[in-house]
C-alpha cells in the first residue's frame, strides 16, 4: 500500500494534536461529567488516531479501510461531543472553533484516503 509519507505524517500530527487538545480542554469540564461527556469525548478523540495506526499496521486493504472508517466515525462522534460541550458552556467559542477546524481538516484527509481504497 503505497502512501505519501508527508501526508500521513501530517495527518498523524493533526490527530495527535487533536487528542491532546481534547484532553487538555476537557480537564476543565465539570467534575460531575468525568464519567459522562469528559470520558466519552476523550475516548472518541483517542480512538481516531488509535484506529488509524492499527489499520495501517495490519497491511491489508480491506482491514485498513475498516479501521479508517472506524477512525472517521470516532472523529464524527467527537465532533458532536465538541459541539455539545460548547452548547453546555464547557468550551469557549474560541476553543470550540479551534477543535472544530482541526476536526474538519482531519476528516477531509481521512475521507480522502478512504475514497481511494
Amino acid at each position: 500500500m503505497e502512501r505519501n509519507n508527508d501526508f500521513h505524517k501530517d495527518l498523524k500530527e493533526f490527530m495527535d494534536r487533536y487528542v491532546h487538545l481534547v484532553y487538555d480542554y476537557s480537564n476543565k469540564f465539570p467534575k460531575d461529567e468525568l464519567y459522562g461527556v469528559t470520558s466519552q469525548f476523550r475516548r472518541s478523540a483517542l480512538s481516531v488516531i488509535l484506529n488509524y495506526i492499527e489499520g495501517y499496521s495490519r497491511n491489508r486493504k480491506a482491514v485498513l479501510k475498516n479501521f479508517l472508517e472506524i477512525s472517521f466515525g470516532s472523529l464524527k462522534e467527537s465532533k458532536y461531543l465538541c459541539y455539545f460541550s460548547y452548547k453546555r458552556n464547557y468550551l469557549t467559542k474560541l476553543t470550540y472553533d479551534e477543535l472544530d477546524d482541526l476536526n474538519n481538516k482531519i476528516g477531509a484527509m481521512l475521507w480522502g484516503i478512504i475514497k481511494k481504497i
